[in-house]
């Protein structure tokens, strides 16, 4: 399999019409609930970025997989039939996506990820202020 894309939509195009199918509902989805995320290629697989990576998904034998691991504790339970050991989600191909689910983890990462960037920005301001 090729493993130097420069785009998702490189990567979606190697797998097969079904699986293509697949792949652009996920990422339809995530662009939904994150407009302001940009796409990329990290770890050879789709990634979208909003301060630093969102979330990564890919397509294997047997399903989707989609990292990194849910921590929303509002969002642990929805997750769990879908949890793999390492805690990254896996959602088997011959059952319906839950694209509403992946909506709603996507929404909490962007959550996740602006407070991250808003207590670093606090922070800096804070050793800014402290050397006035």
């Amino acid at each position: 399999m090729k493993t130097d894309f420069r785009t998702i939509d490189a990567y979606i195009a190697t797998f097969s019409p079904p699986i293509q199918a697949l792949l652009q509902q996920v990422r339809a989805t995530i662009r939904e609930a994150a407009p302001d995320a940009s796409e990329t290629i990290s770890y050879q697989i789709p990634t979208f970025t909003l301060h630093g990576n969102l979330v990564h998904f890919a397509a294997f034998k047997a399903h989707l997989g989609m990292y990194p691991p849910v921590r929303a504790p509002e969002l642990l339970d929805a997750v769990a039939p879908y949890a793999n050991a390492k805690g990254n989600l896996r959602f088997p191909l011959d059952q319906p996506l839950p694209l509403a689910l992946i909506a709603r983890i996507v929404a909490a990462r962007v959550r996740e990820n602006r407070e991250r960037a808003e207590a670093r920005a606090a922070k800096k301001r804070g050793r800014r202020a402290g050397r006035d």
